[in-house]
């Protein structure tokens, strides 16, 4: 009991670095670009840490499944750790960006844990309170990022947004070291081509959300070594993402379905308190604070959901939580100047019960639905999916904003994709149905 204590303090806190890192920056990075210049480069280090931070986490997964949990995740806090000691030391925007990808790397090697290592200590009836725990330290970023952004630069400098990283990471590495763990990996080759494959083509998909011409270039490149990844491991005998999950139908299409719903409005969260602050004048703390209505039904939806889960099978559950984001997106349709702080608070309530019920429920069913040295890898590449889902939504809706003759049009535009998106993610997951494969039948008794 003492070590899964010290275990859970340690991945909170973990959560909590990588989660106010991931958006820390979106308030204090004209500061940072001032002083170091190269305002051609902006973009870039957010881009450094999203790729390789998407790229990490499914192959983070499979390593732990080979290695350990606790052997991975503690390298990605070392990781993290060192990357934010050298961010707050950059002297250029160059030298940030590449110190944003370590410590990106480090986050991808910490994120999935969370889900990882809960999937090995609790039961399905328990595992949805244990991640609405660590779900709500991404509420409670939205709300802590902007302060101690605005703090540290108006009081101390920009750099300690990285280097207060550094007492929490090393908080988090000495409670990982009690923790005995349950899982007893499978030793196996590690498939060193097929993770440089996945990581070019992924890079290369990715790189079309940041780069301003030759779009379809990097498309077709990324899809080329995509396919040349496929055909890679399907012929060797410990693949970096087993492709023999796949066929586990159930287990494809929560994937896809998780997908499509972050495509179209996952990355509504990045752009309801721009509108808030530009139209409705709202302060950027407030703004903030209107984001945690996402959390609290994020956190009503995820923490019974391993009870209904049981209680009701996969597939329900599904329809339902695409049901809350059918409405939420009817909801973000009809935003409009006279909808204020809690218009949208309200909204983001079903908005994030919405997802709240789709995540933690394709968490579990992804783990439950293969074998356990597999579990690692089925883990991370659900969030995988997730991640890429709202890279490419966020983009999409960033070009559909400025595709308006107004900004009120443009807001518009953004939501009636999500809108579709919506309708398409609640189709689709009637095409989910409960596993009643040998793996599913022995993991609903488990």
């Amino acid at each position: 009991m003492k070590s899964r204590t010290f275990v859970m303090v340690s991945i909170v806190l973990a959560m909590l670095v990588s989660s106010i890192d991931a958006t820390i920056m979106n308030t204090t990075m004209p500061v940072i670009a001032k002083e170091l210049g190269r305002f051609d480069l902006y973009a870039w280090a957010f881009a450094s840490y999203m790729i390789t931070s998407t790229i990490l986490s499914p192959v983070a997964g499979r390593l732990s499944d080979l290695f350990g949990r606790k052997k991975v995740f503690g390298s990605g806090i070392v990781l993290f750790f060192a990357g934010s000691l050298l961010c707050g030391m950059s002297s250029g925007m160059i030298e940030l960006i590449v110190f944003r990808a370590i410590q990106g790397i480090g986050a991808g090697f910490m994120v999935p844990f969370p889900a990882i290592i809960a999937g090995d200590l609790f039961s399905v009836e328990n595992r949805g309170k244990i991640q609405a725990l660590f779900t709500g330290m991404w509420g409670l970023s939205a709300v802590l990022a902007p302060l101690l952004g605005s703090f540290f630069v108006t009081y101390l400098t920009w750099r300690w947004i990285f280097f207060v990283n550094l007492p929490v990471c090393l908080i988090s590495f000495l409670t990982l070291l009690p923790y005995s763990e349950h899982y007893a990996p499978k030793k196996a080759r590690v498939d060193y081509i097929g993770a440089a494959l996945f990581a070019v083509a992924i890079t290369l998909l990715l790189l079309v959300t940041v780069v301003h011409r030759n779009y379809w270039l990097f498309a077709a490149a990324g899809i080329l070594f995509l396919l040349l990844f496929y055909f890679y491991e399907k012929r060797q005998d410990s693949p970096i993402v087993p492709l023999s999950m796949f066929k586990n139908k159930t287990f494809a299409r929560m994937n896809a379905n998780s997908f499509i719903g972050t495509v179209a409005l996952f990355g509504a969260s990045s752009y309801v308190p721009l509108f808030l602050q530009k139209v409705t004048g709202l302060s950027l703390l407030m703004s903030g604070v209107a984001l945690l209505g996402s959390s609290i039904g994020w956190m009503a939806a995820a923490v019974p959901a391993g009870k209904w889960i049981l209680r009701y099978g996969y597939r329900r559950l599904l329809l339902i939580g695409n049901g809350l984001l059918l409405v939420s997106g009817l909801c973000w349709i009809f935003l409009n100047p006279g909808h204020g702080f809690w218009y949208v608070f309200l909204v983001m309530i079903v908005h994030g019960a919405a997802f709240g019920l789709l995540s933690t429920v394709g968490i579990i069913g992804s783990q439950q639905m293969v074998s356990a040295h597999e579990k690692g890898v089925a883990t991370s590449f659900f969030m995988f999916c997730r991640n890429m889902g709202t890279a490419i939504g966020v983009t999409v809706m960033g070009a559909f904003l400025t595709s308006g003759s107004t900004y009120m049009q443009g807001i518009h535009h953004l939501f009636l994709f999500g809108f579709c998106g919506s309708i398409l993610a609640f189709l689709t997951s009637f095409l989910i149905h409960n596993d009643t494969s040998e793996s599913g039948k022995t993991a609903a008794n488990q």
